[in-house]
């Protein structure tokens, strides 16, 4: 809950309960306040997360900026979605929260000197920033079809993928999964 609270000032609630309870305890005042204060934040520093955050992300081992799309299945149906521009040597989280489904497919494009990390699932992907229902007719609904890899995350609540200029089995440059940490 506090993560919630970080972008909204949480560190300041924090630090003024604190400052709050010195000023109360340095003017040799004990009072049902500064025991008030104190439990307000002792209260907040035990909602800080403890455990890693669960959600799906993709990090760049590459020197390049590269394009990623990623499909799932919804309650509604099959959906892809793109494009994430990631940054050489930087990651980016695709999917924030425990992940829902168990498999995960992808797709990426070395911005910069054309290479890809794809598989043998065909899904749909568009120009521009997209979010498509359905992986049938692609070019019919006015897009473009490109093979996905898939991922097994074994219902783990987190996963991530690298993706690397070593060659993989094809030739192609090479992208691992595994559970996050």
């Amino acid at each position: 809950m506090c993560a919630q609270f970080a972008e909204k000032g949480c560190p300041t609630m924090i630090s003024s309960a604190s400052r709050g309870l010195q000023m109360l305890s340095s003017a040799g005042q004990r009072s049902r306040c500064a025991v008030a204060a104190g439990a307000v934040a002792v209260g907040l520093f035990s909602l800080a997360p403890t455990e890693a955050r669960a959600d799906f992300r993709v990090c760049n081992a590459t020197q390049n900026l590269v394009g990623v799309g990623i499909g799932y299945r919804a309650k509604a149906g099959w959906v892809t979605e793109g494009w994430w521009h990631i940054e050489g040597s930087s990651c980016k989280t695709l999917i924030e929260g425990p992940l829902a489904s168990r498999f995960y497919y992808l797709y990426a494009e070395d911005a910069e000197r054309g290479g890809r990390w794809d598989g043998p699932i065909t899904m749909c992907v568009a120009e521009k920033e997209f979010k498509i229902a359905g992986v049938t007719d692609c070019v019919a609904r006015g897009f473009q079809r490109a093979g996905f890899e898939e991922y097994d995350t074994g219902e783990q609540a987190s996963w991530m993928v690298q993706l690397t200029d070593q060659p993989g089995t094809g030739g192609d440059p090479a992208a691992t999964g595994a559970p996050s940490p």
